[in-house]
């Protein structure tokens, strides 16, 4: 039924249904504009290739130093305390200086409870504070919730938030729910970056991780990240592949330059560099600083700082 003949018969419904049929095709024409995602086995021959014949040259003492400053260093438990959050960022405040060949972590990151506790202690410059915010880890509530929780950090001086996608409405293609909230708490960050989780481990397939990934990067996301590192798979190789390929694609199209963050699992330089590999080869050299790439880690940290010696 063409749509001037629904206003002749004046039926609503169709009216309605017709307009919910015009949004569909927004997300549709979107996904549209991107190559398939591939399948798993093409996607592992795809990273396979690559790891073995650029992953060996990237593990120097510089590449390890330029990923130090890219860290996320994060603490994200049932028990933390005022007391462990400010001991953590005690050893970020003692690295400064210490090492003046290897730049300081990126970012601190914790729950918002500890954001002014985080802000009080840190003294270390150019590191900035983040918290995960919006009914964290599996994003299943209210998003007038959302959007207080990510306002109120960023009040309080969070500079970034990583927020989940809420998965539930994935599931069931209520992709314009996806998009009004994930644009509505980025607008109540207050110029804080938004990082946006896509839980790769729950949505397991390639075709999957691009979907989201797609719906978060023309949702104004400044990065998109694998994992929460709670309760299910934390990154893989391929996923960040899959998120990768789906920037560069976005940037052809717009222009604008979205971040990559890793995390669930990176706990090794070796892990580290394999990460760092990929984003290098799919997206090139300008992805390659904090401003666009990120790793999530607590014990990364020490490995890299370990490997690199005194």
């Amino acid at each position: 039924m063409t749509h001037e003949h629904n206003h002749a018969c004046g039926c609503g419904h169709e009216h309605e249904q017709d307009s919910e049929h015009l949004h569909t095709n927004k997300y549709q024409q979107a996904f549209n504009k991107f190559e398939a995602a591939g399948s798993e086995e093409l996607i592992a021959g795809k990273v396979k290739s690559i790891l073995e014949k650029h992953e060996k040259e990237n593990f120097t003492p510089e590449v390890l130093k330029q990923i130090h400053g890219c860290i996320d260093l994060t603490s994200l438990t049932s028990i933390d305390t005022k007391e462990s959050i400010w001991k953590l960022v005690d050893k970020v405040n003692d690295f400064e200086g210490i090492r003046p060949d290897v730049p300081n972590v990126a970012a601190i990151c914790t729950y918002p409870l500890f954001v002014e506790t985080v802000k009080q202690a840190l003294t270390a410059q150019d590191v900035n504070i983040a918290s995960v915010a919006g009914g964290f880890p599996s994003s299943q509530t209210f998003m007038e919730v959302k959007i207080a929780e990510a306002a109120i950090a960023a009040m309080q001086g969070a500079n970034e938030i990583d927020m989940v996608m809420n998965l539930g409405y994935f599931m069931e293609e209520n992709y314009e729910e996806i998009a009004e909230e994930l644009q509505e708490v980025k607008e109540s960050c207050r110029g804080a970056k938004l990082k946006v989780i896509l839980e790769t481990g729950a949505l397991v397939t390639p075709e999957n991780i691009q979907k989201a990934a797609i719906l978060a990067l023309y949702s104004n996301a400044d990065f998109i990240k694998t994992s929460t590192g709670k309760g299910y798979p934390g990154a893989t190789p391929e996923a960040v592949y899959t998120m990768c390929q789906a920037i560069k694609t976005y940037h052809s199209i717009s222009g604008r330059k979205v971040g990559i963050k890793v995390s669930g699992g990176v706990r090794t330089a070796e892990d580290a560099v394999k990460y760092y590999t990929i984003v290098k080869e799919t997206l090139g050299n300008d992805w390659l600083n904090k401003d666009l790439f990120r790793i999530g880690a607590s014990s990364l940290v020490e490995d890299i700082e370990h490997r690199l010696g005194k």
